[in-house]
């Protein structure tokens, strides 16, 4: 259900950044909405309160965002209150700056290698993604886990391309399982 909610709500508020033609403008104020809320907790805890009346709560949206996002982005944000949807903030927000990104062309990548990698393989690394991808800008995170023992995993949203000896070595391990399975179940059937 939460998904649906942030689909919706974030299309609506996608889909009048691209008519409108702002949708950078709309990326911007989504962090800078997403760092407001973050630097005060107790706005989520006034919100979330069912003590305190929906007229209330629309006021305070009002004087804390009113002058500071676009009259499109406080109306949206008052629409999230008054339609008792603040609890899907943050989804609807990463819905909303996935959909900009795309629109834009930027690919989000996580590269997790087994050491640290220096700054020349980075950059091949995100080269070679913008080459072999649809996109024109990459925003690339980096992660190491020694388990790996070498090679690269690279997930890209949906997508992974996992080089990684540990991957090999799990895949070897099924191979030799399921060759183990069918010579059991030839034997028996012989």
């Amino acid at each position: 259900m939460a998904k649906l909610v942030s689909k919706i709500y974030g299309d609506a508020l996608f889909d009048l950044a691209v008519e409108e033609d702002n949708v950078d403008a709309m990326l911007e104020e989504v962090r800078a909405v997403r760092a407001a809320l973050s630097q005060n907790p107790d706005l989520a805890r006034v919100i979330a309160n069912p003590d305190i009346g929906k007229e209330e709560k629309l006021a305070l949206i009002g004087r804390i965002f009113t002058g500071r996002v676009s009259d499109n982005m406080a109306g949206f944000l008052k629409i999230i209150v008054e339609k008792q949807r603040y609890g899907e903030i943050d989804a609807i927000l990463d819905y909303c700056t996935a959909r900009g990104k795309e629109y834009k062309k930027i690919g989000v990548a996580r590269v997790v290698s087994p050491t640290e990698l220096s700054d020349e393989w980075k950059k091949r690394i995100e080269e070679k993604l913008i080459a072999t991808t649809k996109y024109v800008r990459m925003e690339m995170t980096y992660d190491v886990d020694p388990a790996l023992i070498g090679g690269l995993v690279i997930r890209i949203g949906d997508t992974v391309v996992d080089t990684s000896i540990q991957n090999k070595l799990t895949d070897i391990g099924r191979k030799l399982m399921r060759t183990s399975l069918e010579q059991k179940e030839r034997m028996q059937t012989t």
